[in-house]
């Protein structure tokens, strides 16, 4: 099983960005997905989750500016960035919870995609 993320990219404050994060491989099913950020010389911060039924959660910096959904059909699940901050600049790493066809439940990781917000 394999994350692909795309997307990030350098934009100005008060920017917008949409993230992408695919699941492949010999899934069975996925669970929750997320969006994880980690800032230099910071820890890496759970930025916004999503179930498999649709519920949502995000980090208070983020409430209102980012919308996290999915396409259960197709594994994904996308982060769309609006209002962007500079404070928003980090790696953005999806991890989702996998069942794979053999029905055996892991934590996946995907390689991280660069957000830098400036002018």
């Amino acid at each position: 099983v394999q994350l692909q993320a795309s997307g990030g990219g350098l934009v100005p404050p008060g920017g917008s960005l949409r993230l992408s994060c695919a699941a492949s491989g010999s899934i069975f099913s996925v669970y929750d997905m997320d969006w994880y950020r980690q800032a230099p010389g910071k820890q890496r911060e759970l930025v916004a989750g999503i179930t498999r039924d649709g519920s949502t959660n995000y980090a208070d910096s983020v409430k209102g500016r980012f919308t996290i959904s999915r396409d259960n059909a197709k594994n994904t699940v996308f982060l769309q960035m609006n209002i962007l901050e500079p404070e928003d600049t980090a790696i953005y790493y999806c991890h989702a919870e996998v069942v794979t066809s053999r029905r055996y439940a892991y934590d996946y990781w995907g390689q991280g995609t660069q957000v830098t917000v400036s002018s």
